[in-house]
């Protein structure tokens, strides 16, 4: 649910707008707004899990989500949708990270908690391509407002569930909140996600996406010195600055930010130069969500035991950079498109995906304290969310002005709108490929000088 609302909407926006009225420069609050209050209060919710039970905790969360999508789906203007999307967010905030705390703390046995985490990375990431489909056929079947209300039923078969999942007792209370930390945090992140919505439609060099950036990462500069200080800080900084930690956070980053430009590079590409239908074009990822649970279950569920984490995350760099590569070759003209090109690129991608996804959420999350569950949980969150922000403006940014420049050498005709399109697509596939590779190199670097072990629960709490 918490992945799926982040892009099922993107195909319903259309529709939408023309029902409530909407301006085109206010619609993309429909995604900023989600985007916004679920990256900027995904720590403050962490700790609320630890303080509260991470199963209640997931309850309210998954009742919160349903009420705030029902709002949305049944709204009749573009305030009540606006606000609708940010109440989304903020339950989000809460029901992602005690979900994954809630596997965390059930989940010890090193085998059964390898399994578990690779069907959690296999249905997170499957989420956004299902979004990507479900979208499509909801929006041409039905209406877009299903988008909305079809949280609904699923919030219902969730809480069926819940009396069967581990009940934990609460880890503490918020009398000793680190506000500060709060208020750093939730307004850091805040602005860098608004900076990198922004940098995509006006440049990163305007004025409105320089000064949320910089004004981001001042105040999360900020917030490193308040919680270095603080007795009882909201993030404690060993758990990002433990070194295996640390990189399986850069590696998530990393992935995140390629990963997200490329679902929308190949979403533009199937519908505006090889005309699929916008169903044909999310039936397409799905290919890339099947080939993820085969990574997160299969290969990563198999290879965890055997071969070191940073080994297996650098793999999986590799592996989605070589399913990069491959698209990087289209061309205009280019025949057999999806058996030749999509289908292996999406093979490719997908298993890098779920077996980095697995092995990471493994090892940012082994061996931690049932308080630390839940911020640890949050903190996983947040570079999810943040690297697939950035990606996907820095990406798109870069598509824009490739295409661009083409048109301006080449003139605007129909043939060269298609060749301009298509290099640009090209040249932030490059950039998405090195971002990759770079991610593995830098995989390595921060492996050597610290102990190599080939299973996560040999992880010890030391930091260098």
């Amino acid at each position: 649910m918490v992945v799926l609302d982040a892009t099922i909407v993107n195909i319903a926006l259309p529709s939408a707008q023309e029902t409530l009225g909407m301006t085109d420069t206010d619609r993309h609050w429909v995604i900023t707004a989600y985007a916004l209050a679920f990256g900027g209060l995904l720590l403050l919710g962490g700790r609320v899990c630890g303080a509260i039970g991470h199963r209640r905790a997931f309850a309210i969360g998954l009742v919160g989500f349903a009420l705030a999508s029902a709002l949305g789906g049944a709204a009749g203007n573009t305030g009540t949708l606006f606000a609708a999307r940010a109440g989304q967010g903020v339950f989000a905030a809460l029901l992602a990270p005690a979900a994954l705390s809630l596997l965390i703390l059930t989940f010890t046995d090193g085998r059964e908690r390898a399994k578990a985490f690779g069907v959690f990375a296999g249905v997170g990431a499957g989420g956004a391509a299902l979004g990507v489909v479900a979208g499509g056929l909801l929006t041409e079947y039905a209406t877009w407002r299903w988008c909305l209300y079809i949280n609904i039923p699923m919030t219902a078969i969730a809480l069926i569930g819940v009396p069967l999942v581990l009940r934990d007792r609460p880890g503490g209370n918020l009398r000793g909140l680190d506000v500060p930390g709060v208020l750093l945090s939730a307004a850091g992140l805040v602005f860098l996600v608004y900076g990198f919505t922004r940098a995509e439609p006006h440049g990163w060099g305007d004025p409105t996406v320089l000064a949320p950036l910089i004004g981001g990462v001042l105040l999360l500069a900020l917030f490193v010195l308040v919680e270095a200080r603080t007795r009882h800080p909201l993030l404690p900084l060993r758990i990002l600055f433990h070194r295996v930690r640390g990189t399986a956070f850069v590696s998530v980053f990393l992935m995140f930010a390629a990963m997200f430009g490329f679902y929308l590079f190949v979403s533009y590409y199937t519908q505006t130069i090889l005309g699929y239908s916008p169903v044909k074009a999310g039936m397409t990822l799905l290919v890339n969500a099947v080939s993820t649970t085969v990574g997160a279950l299969l290969i990563a569920g198999r290879l965890h035991r055997r071969t070191a984490p940073d080994v297996l995350i650098a793999g999986s760099l590799l592996s989605s950079a070589a399913g990069m590569l491959i698209l990087t070759q289209l061309e205009v003209g280019s025949s057999h498109v999806f058996a030749v090109y999509l289908t292996p690129s999406m093979i490719l991608t997908g298993i890098g995906l779920g077996c980095l996804l697995a092995t990471a959420t493994n090892t940012a999350t082994v061996r931690l304290d049932p308080a630390e569950a839940g911020v640890a949980s949050a903190a996983y969150n947040t570079v999810q969310q943040v690297g697939a922000a950035f990606g996907t403006a820095l990406l798109n940014s870069i598509a824009t002005s490739v295409t661009t420049s083409y048109l301006e050498d080449h003139g605007n005709g129909t043939d060269s709108v298609s060749a301009g399109t298509v290099q640009g697509y090209t040249v932030a596939l490059w950039a998405a490929f090195g971002i990759l590779v770079g991610g593995a190199l830098l995989v390595g670097l921060l492996s050597r000088g610290g102990s190599r072990t080939s299973r996560p629960e040999a992880v010890v709490e030391t930091t260098r």
